[in-house]
């Protein structure tokens, strides 16, 4: 049986990890077989362009530059490990996924969202999860739970200026307003129980 693939996104402090690994122990409860991944990153040679990615200062690479770092780390990443996972049967959970570059990238960054597809379109084979929730969030509390996550440890990504998570918020906004049979979205303003209990509502489906 051909498993599933999901993708949780949303801005920084959104609480993405946590619902990540508290849907893998659900799921495994219910006796699917999961796998825990996160971009960039989840492949060897992903997690090696990850490194290049996420350290130095936020200058360090344009959008355009990181647009194509982006693109060939979830080449590597689709091909090694979540086509042969789900062919296998089991149950991916990403943290971030495509999404994020249209939103970080593309809206954030003035790349247009058709080269962000072309680009993914061309590693992946345009690869996209069964679900995707984005986890909304007032930028304030984002702001005030990654601060206290990272303290003076931020990534290039989570350092930047309010309004660049502004345009990141609203693009994830459009993304699920404009493909509401893939995407959905979730308050993670409430408990983290509340949130992994949301998303498992709206997999009751598939786990009938």
């Amino acid at each position: 049986m051909r498993g599933r693939f999901l993708s949780l996104e949303g801005g920084e402090g959104a609480g993405k990890s946590t619902q990540v690994r508290a849907l893998a122990t659900a799921l495994q409860a219910r006796g699917c077989v999961t796998r825990v991944s996160r971009e960039p990153g989840g492949s060897e040679g992903a997690e090696a362009i990850r490194a290049l990615l996420m350290q130095g200062d936020a200058g360090r690479w344009s959008a355009r530059s990181e647009a194509l770092l982006f693109a060939a780390a979830r080449a590597d990443h689709v091909e090694k490990v979540i086509r042969p996972a789900i062919a296998r049967g089991e149950w991916v959970i990403c943290d971030r996924y495509l999404d994020s570059s249209r939103a970080y990238q593309g809206a954030a960054g003035g790349i247009a969202d058709a080269d962000v597809l072309a680009l993914h379109a061309f590693g992946s084979e345009g690869l996209l999860p069964d679900r995707t929730y984005v986890l909304t969030l007032p930028a304030e509390i984002g702001a005030h739970r990654a601060a206290a996550r990272d303290g003076a440890a931020a990534d290039r990504f989570a350092a930047r200026d309010a309004a660049f998570h502004d345009a990141v918020a609203a693009a994830f906004e459009r993304i699920a307003e404009h493909e509401p049979d893939r995407v959905r979205r979730v308050d993670a303003a409430q408990a983290p129980d509340a949130v992994t209990a949301a998303i498992l509502a709206d997999l009751e489906p598939w786990l009938a």
